[in-house]
């Protein structure tokens, strides 16, 4: 049996993460879509669009998408997070690019909050394309916590 207060404040974070993500202006412009959210991480998903490729002869999306989609998906993850955080903002952000993301595939982020502190939680990240063994980048990053 579950406990429904624990239910209830599930909910309440996945209502204030959507409302974070629909809230940032380049989410909504870049298209970003909220996929998963619970207690455990966040994925979000953003669609293949020419206006977004970085190299208009190969058709790759840009590097700074991708990293606005990793940010993004770690702000999610840390808004979701059991600890109850009501407001965040990116702290540090290191990615590793690992390969040219394939153009015209979707790029889905994963993230998780793997730790977190009194202020200041902790995040690790993977953007993908259709081939998720092989992520086309990998990010860890620390974001602040307000409760």
């Amino acid at each position: 049996m579950t406990d429904p207060s624990s239910e209830d404040d599930l909910e309440q974070r996945r209502r204030i993460a959507r409302q974070f993500i629909e809230m940032i202006p380049h989410a909504r412009a870049l298209g970003m879509s909220l996929d998963q959210l619970s207690p455990d991480g966040a994925e979000i998903s953003l669609p293949w669009r020419e206006d977004l490729v970085g190299d208009p002869r190969s058709g790759v999306i840009h590097g700074g998408v991708i990293s606005a989609l990793m940010d993004t998906c770690g702000g999610a993850a840390v808004m979701a997070h059991r600890a109850g955080a009501r407001l965040t903002a990116t702290i540090d952000l290191r990615i590793d690019y690992m390969r040219a993301a394939t153009p015209g595939q979707t790029i889905r982020a994963k993230a998780t909050c793997y730790h977190i502190t009194r202020s200041v939680a902790f995040v690790r990240a993977w953007a993908m394309d259709d081939d998720e063994s092989l992520p086309v980048a990998s990010a860890t990053g620390a974001f602040t916590v307000e409760r």
